[in-house]
Protein backbone atom coordinates (compact mmCIF):
# COMPACT_ATOMS: atom_id res chain seq x y z
CA UNK A 1 0.00 0.00 0.00
CA UNK A 2 1.69 3.09 -0.93
CA UNK A 3 2.03 5.82 1.14
CA UNK A 4 0.09 9.02 2.59
CA UNK A 5 1.83 12.10 2.13
CA UNK A 6 1.27 14.24 5.41
CA UNK A 7 2.17 17.82 4.62
CA UNK A 8 2.77 20.29 7.65
CA UNK A 9 3.04 24.09 7.34
CA UNK A 10 4.35 25.85 10.36
CA UNK A 11 6.88 24.04 13.32
CA UNK A 12 5.02 26.16 16.03
CA UNK A 13 3.44 24.51 19.34
CA UNK A 14 0.65 22.47 17.43
CA UNK A 15 2.76 21.83 14.12
CA UNK A 16 5.62 20.54 16.23
CA UNK A 17 3.58 18.23 18.53
CA UNK A 18 1.32 17.20 15.79
CA UNK A 19 4.73 16.26 13.72
CA UNK A 20 5.92 14.52 16.56
CA UNK A 21 2.73 12.75 17.24
CA UNK A 22 2.83 11.56 13.93
CA UNK A 23 6.51 10.35 13.55
CA UNK A 24 6.16 8.32 17.00
CA UNK A 25 3.31 6.76 16.00
CA UNK A 26 2.13 6.10 12.44
CA UNK A 27 5.17 6.97 10.21
CA UNK A 28 5.43 3.15 8.90
CA UNK A 29 2.21 4.17 7.32
CA UNK A 30 2.89 7.65 6.35
CA UNK A 31 5.73 9.98 4.77
CA UNK A 32 5.71 13.35 7.00
CA UNK A 33 6.89 16.31 5.77
CA UNK A 34 7.49 19.50 7.91
CA UNK A 35 8.23 23.15 6.33
CA UNK A 36 9.14 26.01 8.31
CA UNK A 37 11.07 29.20 7.44
CA UNK A 38 13.14 29.18 10.48
CA UNK A 39 15.46 26.37 11.49
CA UNK A 40 14.24 26.25 14.89
CA UNK A 41 11.45 25.92 17.63
CA UNK A 42 10.93 28.16 20.18
CA UNK A 43 7.99 28.12 22.79
CA UNK A 44 6.55 31.56 22.30
CA UNK A 45 5.40 32.30 26.19
CA UNK A 46 9.25 32.55 26.87
CA UNK A 47 10.18 35.82 24.44
CA UNK A 48 9.74 38.15 26.86
CA UNK A 49 11.88 36.41 29.07
CA UNK A 50 14.75 36.04 26.46
CA UNK A 51 14.49 39.66 25.47
CA UNK A 52 15.30 40.62 29.09
CA UNK A 53 18.05 38.43 29.05
CA UNK A 54 16.89 35.59 31.57
CA UNK A 55 16.89 32.94 29.87
CA UNK A 56 19.68 31.63 27.02
CA UNK A 57 18.09 31.20 23.83
CA UNK A 58 20.18 28.57 22.44
CA UNK A 59 19.41 25.97 25.58
CA UNK A 60 15.69 26.89 24.81
CA UNK A 61 15.06 26.00 21.16
CA UNK A 62 15.15 22.65 19.08
CA UNK A 63 16.63 22.34 15.93
CA UNK A 64 14.15 20.93 13.44
CA UNK A 65 16.83 19.65 11.36
CA UNK A 66 18.26 17.59 14.15
CA UNK A 67 14.71 16.81 15.22
CA UNK A 68 13.86 15.31 12.28
CA UNK A 69 16.83 13.04 12.02
CA UNK A 70 15.67 11.38 15.05
CA UNK A 71 12.21 11.21 14.47
CA UNK A 72 12.21 10.12 11.03
CA UNK A 73 10.28 12.61 8.90
CA UNK A 74 10.91 15.64 6.63
CA UNK A 75 12.14 19.03 7.37
CA UNK A 76 12.30 21.48 4.86
CA UNK A 77 13.03 24.93 5.20
CA UNK A 78 11.52 27.49 3.31
CA UNK A 79 8.04 29.51 3.62
CA UNK A 80 4.24 28.64 1.58
CA UNK A 81 3.30 30.57 -1.38
CA UNK A 82 0.21 28.92 -2.84
CA UNK A 83 -1.90 25.73 -2.70
CA UNK A 84 -3.92 24.00 -5.68
CA UNK A 85 -6.22 22.07 -3.27
CA UNK A 86 -7.90 20.57 -6.81
CA UNK A 87 -4.16 19.23 -7.89
CA UNK A 88 -3.41 18.05 -4.03
CA UNK A 89 -0.11 19.97 -4.20
CA UNK A 90 1.53 23.19 -2.59
CA UNK A 91 4.26 25.51 -4.02
CA UNK A 92 6.75 26.67 -1.27
CA UNK A 93 9.94 28.90 -1.86
CA UNK A 94 13.27 26.54 0.23
CA UNK A 95 16.77 28.17 0.69
CA UNK A 96 19.51 26.85 -1.07
CA UNK A 97 22.75 27.71 -0.95
CA UNK A 98 21.84 31.70 0.11
CA UNK A 99 18.67 31.53 -2.55
CA UNK A 100 15.16 30.97 -2.33
CA UNK A 101 13.68 28.83 -4.80
CA UNK A 102 9.87 27.54 -5.61
CA UNK A 103 9.23 24.34 -6.00
CA UNK A 104 5.83 21.96 -5.56
CA UNK A 105 5.39 19.43 -3.46
CA UNK A 106 2.16 16.73 -3.48
CA UNK A 107 -0.06 16.00 -0.18
CA UNK A 108 -2.54 13.79 0.65
CA UNK A 109 -3.32 15.85 3.64
CA UNK A 110 -1.96 19.14 4.36
CA UNK A 111 -1.67 21.21 7.79
CA UNK A 112 -1.97 24.66 8.31
CA UNK A 113 -0.09 25.60 11.74
CA UNK A 114 1.43 29.26 11.12
CA UNK A 115 0.85 30.51 14.03
CA UNK A 116 0.34 34.42 14.91
CA UNK A 117 1.71 37.49 14.67
CA UNK A 118 1.56 40.85 16.55
CA UNK A 119 -1.47 42.56 15.18
CA UNK A 120 -0.63 46.50 14.03
CA UNK A 121 -4.29 47.60 13.05
CA UNK A 122 -2.81 49.80 10.42
CA UNK A 123 -2.52 51.84 12.66
CA UNK A 124 0.22 54.00 10.91
CA UNK A 125 3.53 54.07 12.22
CA UNK A 126 3.41 50.79 14.10
CA UNK A 127 5.47 48.63 11.91
CA UNK A 128 8.03 51.14 11.28
CA UNK A 129 8.93 52.55 15.08
CA UNK A 130 7.87 50.12 17.48
CA UNK A 131 10.02 46.58 18.55
CA UNK A 132 8.02 43.27 18.50
CA UNK A 133 7.81 40.18 20.55
CA UNK A 134 7.13 37.21 17.49
CA UNK A 135 10.47 35.39 17.09
CA UNK A 136 13.73 35.01 18.59
CA UNK A 137 15.56 37.30 16.20
CA UNK A 138 13.06 40.43 17.52
CA UNK A 139 13.42 38.98 20.54
CA UNK A 140 17.64 39.53 20.56
CA UNK A 141 16.81 42.91 18.69
CA UNK A 142 14.51 44.09 21.73
CA UNK A 143 17.69 42.72 24.30
CA UNK A 144 19.91 45.56 23.09
CA UNK A 145 18.03 48.02 22.68
CA UNK A 146 16.35 47.89 26.25
CA UNK A 147 20.27 47.25 27.79
CA UNK A 148 21.01 50.06 25.49
CA UNK A 149 18.58 52.64 27.09
CA UNK A 150 19.12 51.47 30.61
CA UNK A 151 22.62 52.01 30.59
CA UNK A 152 22.80 54.67 28.27
CA UNK A 153 23.52 58.50 30.17
CA UNK A 154 20.09 59.99 29.23
CA UNK A 155 18.17 62.08 32.42
CA UNK A 156 14.89 60.11 31.91
CA UNK A 157 14.31 57.23 30.23
CA UNK A 158 10.66 55.87 29.07
CA UNK A 159 9.38 52.63 28.09
CA UNK A 160 6.16 52.16 26.44
CA UNK A 161 4.53 48.63 26.09
CA UNK A 162 0.87 49.07 24.56
CA UNK A 163 -1.60 46.21 25.03
CA UNK A 164 -2.19 45.12 28.63
CA UNK A 165 -2.82 41.32 27.80
CA UNK A 166 -0.19 38.26 29.21
CA UNK A 167 2.29 39.22 26.86
CA UNK A 168 3.04 42.96 27.95
CA UNK A 169 1.94 42.53 31.28
CA UNK A 170 4.55 39.52 31.97
CA UNK A 171 7.50 41.76 29.93
CA UNK A 172 6.62 44.79 31.96
CA UNK A 173 7.66 43.50 35.03
CA UNK A 174 10.45 41.28 33.45
CA UNK A 175 11.81 44.74 32.96
CA UNK A 176 11.62 46.28 36.10
CA UNK A 177 12.85 43.36 37.69
CA UNK A 178 15.89 43.27 35.09
CA UNK A 179 16.40 46.99 36.75
CA UNK A 180 16.82 45.41 39.91
CA UNK A 181 19.14 42.98 39.05
CA UNK A 182 21.42 45.42 36.93
CA UNK A 183 21.96 47.20 40.21
CA UNK A 184 23.27 43.91 41.89
CA UNK A 185 25.40 43.91 39.27
CA UNK A 186 27.43 47.39 40.41
CA UNK A 187 25.33 49.40 37.41
CA UNK A 188 24.56 52.45 38.58
CA UNK A 189 20.89 52.81 37.35
CA UNK A 190 18.67 55.54 39.22
CA UNK A 191 15.33 53.63 38.98
CA UNK A 192 13.36 57.04 39.41
CA UNK A 193 14.13 58.42 36.29
CA UNK A 194 13.05 55.48 34.58
CA UNK A 195 9.34 55.23 33.64
CA UNK A 196 7.61 52.05 32.27
CA UNK A 197 4.23 52.44 30.87
CA UNK A 198 1.23 50.06 30.00
CA UNK A 199 -1.40 51.73 27.53
CA UNK A 200 -4.60 49.53 27.30
CA UNK A 201 -7.44 50.44 24.68
CA UNK A 202 -9.97 48.49 27.37
CA UNK A 203 -11.12 49.16 30.66
CA UNK A 204 -9.07 46.68 32.06
CA UNK A 205 -5.50 45.11 31.76
CA UNK A 206 -6.15 41.25 31.56
CA UNK A 207 -9.71 41.63 30.06
CA UNK A 208 -10.12 38.03 28.91
CA UNK A 209 -9.38 36.62 32.38
CA UNK A 210 -11.59 36.72 36.21
CA UNK A 211 -11.66 39.99 37.07
CA UNK A 212 -10.24 39.24 40.86
CA UNK A 213 -6.93 37.79 39.12
CA UNK A 214 -7.07 41.21 36.65
CA UNK A 215 -7.36 43.31 39.86
CA UNK A 216 -4.58 41.42 41.50
CA UNK A 217 -1.82 41.98 39.29
CA UNK A 218 -3.19 45.87 38.48
CA UNK A 219 -2.02 46.11 42.42
CA UNK A 220 0.65 44.23 42.06
CA UNK A 221 2.18 46.25 38.88
CA UNK A 222 1.46 49.72 40.87
CA UNK A 223 3.55 48.71 43.49
CA UNK A 224 6.46 47.37 41.67
CA UNK A 225 6.20 51.01 40.21
CA UNK A 226 4.87 50.59 36.92
CA UNK A 227 2.39 52.72 35.27
CA UNK A 228 -1.43 51.60 33.91
CA UNK A 229 -3.13 53.86 31.23
CA UNK A 230 -6.74 52.04 30.43
CA UNK A 231 -9.29 53.23 27.92
CA UNK A 232 -6.27 54.90 25.79
CA UNK A 233 -6.14 53.82 22.04
CA UNK A 234 -3.33 54.58 20.30
CA UNK A 235 -3.18 56.21 16.40
CA UNK A 236 -0.23 57.32 15.05
CA UNK A 237 3.56 56.07 16.15
CA UNK A 238 6.38 58.52 15.78
CA UNK A 239 9.80 57.34 16.02
CA UNK A 240 10.20 58.92 19.80
CA UNK A 241 6.63 58.88 21.18
CA UNK A 242 3.11 57.76 20.38
CA UNK A 243 -0.52 59.79 19.68
CA UNK A 244 -3.40 58.82 21.20
CA UNK A 245 -7.32 58.95 21.19
CA UNK A 246 -7.37 62.00 23.61
CA UNK A 247 -5.36 63.34 21.24
CA UNK A 248 -2.42 63.18 24.09
CA UNK A 249 1.22 62.69 22.67
CA UNK A 250 3.81 60.45 25.23
CA UNK A 251 7.53 60.54 24.38
CA UNK A 252 9.38 57.15 24.58
CA UNK A 253 12.62 55.85 24.24
CA UNK A 254 11.12 52.45 23.16
CA UNK A 255 7.90 51.43 22.24
CA UNK A 256 7.13 48.12 22.53
CA UNK A 257 3.80 46.72 20.57
CA UNK A 258 1.95 43.66 22.51
CA UNK A 259 -1.17 44.64 21.53
CA UNK A 260 -2.85 41.43 19.79
CA UNK A 261 -2.26 38.82 17.09
CA UNK A 262 -3.58 37.76 13.62
CA UNK A 263 -2.48 35.16 11.32
CA UNK A 264 0.27 36.02 8.61
CA UNK A 265 -0.33 38.23 6.45
CA UNK A 266 0.00 36.34 3.14
CA UNK A 267 -2.72 33.42 3.94
CA UNK A 268 -5.35 35.98 2.35
CA UNK A 269 -3.14 35.52 -0.61
CA UNK A 270 -4.08 31.90 -0.91
CA UNK A 271 -6.86 30.87 -3.35
CA UNK A 272 -10.17 28.91 -2.19
CA UNK A 273 -9.65 29.12 1.84
CA UNK A 274 -12.02 31.34 3.91
CA UNK A 275 -10.35 33.78 6.43
CA UNK A 276 -12.44 36.66 8.82
CA UNK A 277 -10.44 39.65 9.38
CA UNK A 278 -7.56 39.01 11.24
CA UNK A 279 -6.30 36.22 8.54
CA UNK A 280 -7.03 33.31 10.43
CA UNK A 281 -8.36 29.96 8.43
CA UNK A 282 -12.42 29.50 8.95
CA UNK A 283 -11.91 25.89 10.22
CA UNK A 284 -14.93 23.10 11.52
CA UNK A 285 -15.41 21.54 14.91
CA UNK A 286 -13.15 18.48 13.03
CA UNK A 287 -10.59 20.80 12.40
CA UNK A 288 -10.74 20.96 8.77
CA UNK A 289 -10.95 23.72 6.41
CA UNK A 290 -14.57 24.99 5.52
CA UNK A 291 -13.84 24.49 2.02
CA UNK A 292 -11.73 22.14 1.47
CA UNK A 293 -11.67 18.39 3.82
CA UNK A 294 -8.35 17.58 3.10
CA UNK A 295 -6.80 20.73 4.97
CA UNK A 296 -6.16 21.11 8.31
CA UNK A 297 -5.82 24.22 10.14
CA UNK A 298 -4.60 24.44 14.08
CA UNK A 299 -3.38 26.56 16.43
CA UNK A 300 -3.12 30.74 16.15
CA UNK A 301 -3.72 30.94 12.23
CA UNK A 302 -7.22 29.25 12.67
CA UNK A 303 -10.89 30.10 13.92
CA UNK A 304 -13.43 28.14 15.75
CA UNK A 305 -16.27 29.01 16.83
CA UNK A 306 -17.24 27.50 20.13
CA UNK A 307 -20.65 29.64 21.36
CA UNK A 308 -22.79 32.61 20.64
CA UNK A 309 -19.72 34.95 20.07
CA UNK A 310 -17.02 32.88 21.16
CA UNK A 311 -14.04 31.60 19.65
CA UNK A 312 -11.21 28.96 20.51
CA UNK A 313 -8.61 31.68 22.17
CA UNK A 314 -5.46 31.84 21.38
CA UNK A 315 -3.22 30.03 23.84
CA UNK A 316 -0.96 27.04 23.81
CA UNK A 317 -3.37 24.86 25.71
CA UNK A 318 -5.66 25.68 22.45
CA UNK A 319 -2.76 24.85 20.02
CA UNK A 320 -1.64 21.73 22.00
CA UNK A 321 -5.44 19.83 21.96
CA UNK A 322 -5.75 20.60 18.29
CA UNK A 323 -2.71 18.99 17.96
CA UNK A 324 -3.58 16.13 19.41
CA UNK A 325 -7.30 15.91 17.58
CA UNK A 326 -5.65 16.17 14.69
CA UNK A 327 -3.78 13.34 14.99
CA UNK A 328 -6.40 11.85 16.46
CA UNK A 329 -8.65 12.42 12.34
CA UNK A 330 -5.65 12.22 10.64
CA UNK A 331 -5.64 8.67 11.72
CA UNK A 332 -9.42 8.02 11.26
CA UNK A 333 -9.45 9.41 7.68
CA UNK A 334 -6.14 6.54 7.39
CA UNK A 335 -8.89 3.88 8.64
CA UNK A 336 -11.81 5.30 6.98
CA UNK A 337 -13.49 6.16 9.93
CA UNK A 338 -15.70 8.78 11.15
CA UNK A 339 -14.06 12.18 12.40
CA UNK A 340 -14.05 13.54 15.71
CA UNK A 341 -15.45 16.90 17.08
CA UNK A 342 -13.07 19.37 18.63
CA UNK A 343 -13.94 20.79 21.96
CA UNK A 344 -12.17 23.17 23.98
CA UNK A 345 -11.17 22.47 27.64
CA UNK A 346 -9.77 25.57 29.73
CA UNK A 347 -7.72 24.64 32.39
CA UNK A 348 -6.87 27.68 33.32
CA UNK A 349 -4.34 30.53 33.32
CA UNK A 350 -1.65 31.57 35.15
CA UNK A 351 0.63 35.25 34.63
CA UNK A 352 4.06 35.41 35.98
CA UNK A 353 5.00 38.61 37.27
CA UNK A 354 9.28 38.30 37.09
CA UNK A 355 10.15 37.42 40.91
CA UNK A 356 7.59 39.29 41.90
CA UNK A 357 4.41 38.16 41.99
CA UNK A 358 2.38 35.09 40.02
CA UNK A 359 -1.08 34.23 40.06
CA UNK A 360 -3.14 32.32 37.90
CA UNK A 361 -6.56 29.95 38.18
CA UNK A 362 -6.92 26.50 37.41
CA UNK A 363 -10.68 24.73 36.46
CA UNK A 364 -11.37 21.52 38.30
CA UNK A 365 -13.52 20.13 35.78
CA UNK A 366 -14.85 17.60 38.89
CA UNK A 367 -15.99 20.52 41.05
CA UNK A 368 -16.91 23.10 38.29
CA UNK A 369 -15.11 25.33 40.27
CA UNK A 370 -12.31 27.94 39.30
CA UNK A 371 -9.14 27.62 41.55
CA UNK A 372 -7.14 30.97 42.34
CA UNK A 373 -3.42 29.93 42.65
CA UNK A 374 -0.56 32.21 43.77
CA UNK A 375 2.79 32.80 44.77
CA UNK A 376 5.05 29.61 44.88
CA UNK A 377 2.87 26.91 43.24
CA UNK A 378 1.47 29.35 40.49
CA UNK A 379 5.16 29.59 39.46
CA UNK A 380 5.54 26.10 39.64
CA UNK A 381 2.57 25.08 37.49
CA UNK A 382 3.60 28.42 35.14
CA UNK A 383 7.68 26.47 34.60
CA UNK A 384 5.71 22.89 34.40
CA UNK A 385 3.63 24.00 31.36
CA UNK A 386 6.69 24.52 29.42
CA UNK A 387 8.48 21.71 30.41
CA UNK A 388 5.30 19.25 29.81
CA UNK A 389 5.53 20.61 26.00
CA UNK A 390 9.37 19.97 25.98
CA UNK A 391 8.23 16.50 27.61
CA UNK A 392 6.18 16.07 24.17
CA UNK A 393 8.65 17.23 21.27
CA UNK A 394 12.05 15.79 23.04
CA UNK A 395 11.30 13.08 25.45
CA UNK A 396 11.64 12.91 29.13
CA UNK A 397 15.65 12.50 29.02
CA UNK A 398 16.22 14.93 27.01
CA UNK A 399 14.26 17.45 28.72
CA UNK A 400 16.06 16.39 31.85
CA UNK A 401 19.11 17.22 30.39
CA UNK A 402 18.28 20.87 29.05
CA UNK A 403 16.74 21.43 32.76
CA UNK A 404 19.95 20.09 34.16
CA UNK A 405 22.44 22.54 31.73
CA UNK A 406 20.06 25.57 33.05
CA UNK A 407 20.58 24.67 36.93
CA UNK A 408 24.65 24.55 35.71
CA UNK A 409 24.55 27.68 33.80
CA UNK A 410 22.71 29.65 36.96
CA UNK A 411 26.26 28.84 39.08
CA UNK A 412 28.67 29.62 36.50
CA UNK A 413 27.24 32.40 34.40
CA UNK A 414 25.25 35.75 35.12
CA UNK A 415 21.33 35.52 35.78
CA UNK A 416 20.79 37.82 33.39
CA UNK A 417 22.70 38.13 29.89
CA UNK A 418 23.71 41.67 29.46
CA UNK A 419 25.05 41.86 26.05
Amino acid sequence: MKKKNIVIIGGGISGLELTKLLSHKIKHKVNITLIDKNSYHIWKPILHEISTGYLDANTNTINFNDHAYINKYNFKLGYLININKYKKYIIYKYKKNLNYKKKKLKYDILVISLGSISNDFNIPGVKQNCFFLDNIKQAMLLHKKIFNILLSNKKKKKIIIVGGGATGIELSAEIANLIKELKKYGYNINKKIINIIIIEAGKNILSLLPPKISYNVYNKLKKIGIIIINKTIVTYVYKYGLKTNKNIFINANLIIWAAGIKAPCFIKNINGLKINKINQLLIKPTLQTTLNESIFAIGDCASLKIGNNKFVPSRAQSAHQMANLCFKNILSILNNKPLSLYKYNDYGTIISLSKFYTIGYLIIKLINKNIIIKGKIAHFIYILLHKMHQIKIQGYIKTLLIIIINIINKFIKLKIKIK
